[in-house]
């Protein structure tokens, strides 16, 4: 395996995964808003890593009334609100 595979490799299993509020089967949308497309929803009980985080709706869940979006995956947004992340900022690099 080449080096910078093996990087690749080695981030993706790194990656730290926050758990969706219980009993939530939380919205992906296309954007970072309620504005954008849902294009799949989660079943209960996941946890989703968090790529970069950015402002977008501003939405109430579980964990509070908050504005951050978090990337989960290329071109799919969840509220923060429904992710417990320990904190009502960011805690992770904004997307941009």
């Amino acid at each position: 395996m080449a080096t910078d595979e093996l990087a690749g490799v080695q981030s993706e299993a790194t990656t730290k995964r926050y758990p969706v509020a219980p009993g939530v089967q939380l919205n992906v949308r296309s954007g970072p808003g309620t504005g954008y497309p849902v294009i799949k929803v989660l079943p209960t009980g996941v946890s989703v890593p968090i790529n970069c985080q950015c402002p977008g709706t501003t939405v109430s869940g579980p964990y509070g009334t908050s504005n951050i979006w978090d990337n989960i995956a290329n071109g799919q947004y969840v509220a923060d609100a429904y992710v417990r992340t320990g904190s009502d900022g960011y805690v992770a690099v904004r997307c941009g």
